[in-house]
């Protein structure tokens, strides 16, 4: 059985000239699912024998062309305006991608709750991806639009709606079959129909292309053998092999991937592989050899995306082998060396998967040295300067992952060079906008840590800047609201370092706000859910330091029952549970500042040392992990008896002594300073705490002018 037909009401034939034949509506969360429906729903075509036939909404098409979804035909609408507004009075029918994304989503409930008010409720069709209908809680998938009827005056009341539904949830109908589900209620035919039609189809396709494929590989083994017979026979069959070489890694792999042969994939490519490696490199064309380095690259892009790493790199590496003399021969030829820096810059990214950071620095390295030389024939190449952003800034992440953070910073100045010039060229290209903030960021984190509060300060701003203006430019993009998360809380938390709390708490306040709006939005999110439980004890910690202690205890009590929350739910996440730890602290420090100590403090502090002890063990040059262990070492110290209060000092001192970069960096210096002066070496403590001061740092533990123990100390954490 095919979609239910509607009673009362059947196609008007003269609506057939509207312009789009569906709408699809979504969450932006769910845009892969949409993206996907979108190009199934245009490529499919109708069975010839039932085309100009008549369904129920009228004579039936040979495909479902076009249709409209918002940020492909309408890239730059912000919000449910008079463009979408047109485009869903435009359209025959509304497709709803279901889930609890959708169902928190503002936009999606009113784009259904307009065409329902076109009188066009008949024709809206829900995609269930995720969730549960009708479920009424946190999992529910259904928009309220779509759940409930509206009344005579257009508005949405009580009575509950029987939405039809085509479940491609894996245990349910799945995807082939809502998909054909969907069809059918779209061209307005049964289910069987399409079922049966489909069937013969798919068993017609596979046959053919797998003999297709078998075909083409024997028809490339020979021609290869044929090459080898005369020199000028050669070269035309080897053109043709070539081509069908060509058309393996191209329309033939996206066929098998479609139906599912990876077995015949891997063996296509991996005959593909072989075919190039028997090749001769001289006495060929340049234009030759720039081909099957173009083909190795494919080969080994669909390899890394099988998960097949080796093989991936053996083919990015036989690339290099072709295109870096192709490179080496004509350095002003900017084709080329764009060609061979993808190449190399490929093989920095599959060392860096397979966790080779000193492979992935020496292939960003290749890869930069490369684009800095075509740079002087090309200064102002826009392709050649965002190359050579992205290079620089993987690079840098790979030299502070190895505790390098002054070779970092070296790159990420590069990067700020490059993405200037990029930023003027086209104020209105994101993504190049983009790099120049996170390029103002990497280097304001670089700042701070060499001890320069001043200059991070301004390049977090800076970046906060950049940040906003492309969030302004389009309002529902999700990933720019994450990006300015990022942006403002670290800013916010620059500050506080400074002494500024007031604005640095406003900053943090506003972020968790947002937070806590898109999660509203969002509820399958788990990154808006990390959001709330770190920026909650980020603001904790501020508030408690502006004196707002029972603010600062429920803050930190929101964002301990979300971490918990989040852990519970997927244990095996260290950077939630490093957070969670940090939480901890946070609440003990609460405890300990108001003088009132327990055994929650002590427990609290084990608890959140038994999480960040081994991961320090893992991880000895992690700046983040070095921090938030020795902190809580020392907080655990400060109430703690004598004997046992110099043994956790002493830890920490060690650890903080042993990091081999950014030593100036002013939180380390702070804990070093709490170390000291636990251990009673005041003396050594008093200049490192005068200098804080003087860079204008006020995040620090001064001498406490009582015993650590049993007495209570006042001031903040770090």
């Amino acid at each position: 059985m095919g979609w239910p037909a509607k009673q009362g009401r059947r196609r008007d034939p003269g609506r057939w000239g509207l312009r789009y034949r569906a709408f699809i509506s979504y969450s932006h969360a769910d845009a892969r699912h949409a993206t996907w429906l979108h190009r199934r729903l245009e490529a499919y075509r109708l069975p010839s024998r039932l085309r100009g036939a008549t369904g129920t909404h009228g004579p039936l098409p040979e495909r479902l062309s076009p249709i409209f979804r918002d940020r492909d035909d309408l890239p730059s609408a912000g919000q449910l305006g008079p463009q979408i507004q047109a485009a869903l009075e435009n359209s025959e029918a509304l497709v709803v991608v279901c889930s609890p994304n959708a169902a928190q989503s503002t936009y999606v409930d009113a784009e259904i709750l307009t065409f329902k008010r076109l009188g066009r409720g008949d024709r809206i069709y829900a995609f269930i991806v995720d969730g549960e209908p009708n479920s009424g809680d946190a999992n529910e998938c259904f928009p309220p639009a779509l759940r409930y009827e509206l009344d005579a005056d257009g508005n949405l009341d009580s009575t509950p709606a029987n939405p039809v539904a085509a479940d491609a949830r894996p245990g349910k109908d799945g995807k082939p079959l809502a998909l054909l589900k969907l069809l059918a209620g779209l061209f307005g035919l049964p289910l069987d129909t399409l079922r049966q039609r489909e069937a013969r189809r798919r068993h017609l396709r596979m046959t053919a292309i797998t003999a297709l494929a078998v075909v083409v590989m024997l028809v490339t083994s020979v021609l290869a053998v044929q090459a080898m017979v005369a020199k000028k026979a050669a070269e035309r069959r080897q053109k043709q092999a070539e081509t069908l070489v060509d058309f393996m890694l191209g329309d033939l792999n996206d066929k098998l991937s479609e139906v599912g042969r990876l077995d015949i994939l891997s063996s296509v490519n991996d005959k593909a592989m072989a075919y190039f490696q028997s090749l001769p490199k001289t006495d060929v064309t340049d234009e030759a050899l720039e081909q099957r380095a173009k083909a190795l690259v494919k080969i080994g892009i669909v390899r890394s995306e099988q998960g097949a790493l080796p093989k991936a790199m053996e083919s990015f590496k036989a690339a290099a082998a072709l295109s870096g003399p192709l490179a080496r021969a004509r350095p002003a030829d900017l084709a080329r060396q764009l060609a061979y820096a993808d190449i190399l810059s490929y093989i920095g990214v599959t060392h860096w998967y397979q966790g080779d950071m000193k492979g992935a620095q020496q292939g960003f390295d290749a890869t930069h040295n490369v684009l800095a030389a075509a740079r002087r024939h090309a200064p102002g190449n826009p392709r050649l300067l965002y190359q050579l952003t992205n290079v620089d800034n993987n690079n840098g992440h790979v030299l502070e992952a190895t505790g390098h953070f002054e070779e970092a910073a070296e790159n990420y100045e590069r990067m700020l060079a490059a993405a200037e010039p990029l930023a003027v060229l086209d104020p209105d290209n994101l993504d190049w906008q983009g790099q120049l903030g996170l390029a103002h960021n990497n280097l304001a984190k670089m700042a701070l840590m060499s001890g320069n509060l001043a200059k991070a300060i301004n390049g977090y701003r800076a970046d906060l800047v950049i940040q906003q203006h492309s969030l302004d430019r389009d309002r529902r993009n999700n990933a720019q609201h994450e990006r300015l998360l990022i942006s403002r809380a670290t800013l916010g938390r620059t500050l506080a370092l400074g002494g500024q709390l007031d604005e640095g708490a406003a900053l943090l306040r506003q972020t968790l706000d947002d937070a806590e709006r898109l999660n509203v939005m969002e509820p399958g999110s788990t990154n808006y859910q990390f959001d709330i439980g770190l920026y909650a004890y980020q603001l904790a910690k501020i508030e408690r330091q502006r004196g707002q202690a029972e603010v600062a205890k429920q803050l930190v009590g929101q964002s301990l029952e979300m971490l918990e929350a989040m852990i519970k739910a997927s244990p095996e996440q260290t950077a939630w549970q490093r957070e969670h730890a940090a939480a901890l602290t946070e609440s003990a420090e609460q405890i300990i500042a108001s003088g009132k100590h327990s055994d929650l403090v002590n427990n609290q502090l084990t608890s959140a040392l038994e999480t960040l002890e081994p991961q320090l063990k893992e991880n000895q040059q992690d700046r983040g992990i070095v921090l938030a262990t020795a902190n809580a070492w020392l907080r655990l110290a400060s109430v703690s008896p004598e004997s046992r209060r110099k043994a956790l000092a002493e830890r920490a001192l060690a650890t903080i002594d042993v990091q081999t970069s950014a030593r100036q960096d002013p939180r380390l210096l702070a804990l070093k300073a709490d170390a000291l002066t636990q251990l009673g070496r005041k003396h050594e403590a008093k200049p490192i705490t005068t200098a804080l001061s003087a860079a204008g740092y006020h995040d620090f533990k001064p001498p406490p002018s009582t015993p650590a123990y049993p007495a209570a100390t006042t001031s903040p954490k770090r």
